[in-house]
């Protein structure tokens, strides 16, 4: 059972650009991590945002292709499934119709008061879900 896709608008800035006039692989991470937040913050209720984070427990990233300064660049976040306090995610970093970057993910809820693993409940799932 997975989501609906969530496309997430990625700005490329100057200090994204490595040695070789690319966009640097490591950067390509932080853009999930954008996407999968911003995939939070877009479906759960209010109250869900404020009490819980989210860390990264793994990536796994296969680049295709390079991104460069003025590409117009979009991560779809799909979620796949949520497991307890674990939800794992499939994100597609694409320019136009060329795929980038395919990534795997897996995260964690947190208990933003007490840092401790939490469980989301089933109805804020089936807001991700459906």
């Amino acid at each position: 059972m997975s989501s609906a896709v969530h496309d997430h608008r990625i700005r490329i800035l100057p200090d994204d650009i490595d040695f070789m006039g690319h966009v640097n692989n490591a950067r390509y991470l932080n853009w999930v991590q954008e996407a999968v937040i911003d995939h939070w913050r877009r479906f759960a209720p209010a109250e869900e945002v404020a009490a819980k984070l989210w860390v990264a427990l793994k990536h796994e990233i296969t680049y295709r292709k390079p991104a460069f300064l003025d590409d117009q660049v979009i991560a779809s976040v799909v979620l796949e499934k949520v497991e307890g306090a674990r939800a794992f995610y499939a994100t597609l970093i694409k320019r136009g119709e060329d795929v980038l970057a395919e990534v795997k993910s897996s995260w964690c809820c947190l208990d933003a008061s007490t840092r401790r693993p939490a469980r989301l409940a089933k109805d804020v799932i089936a807001r991700f879900l459906g």
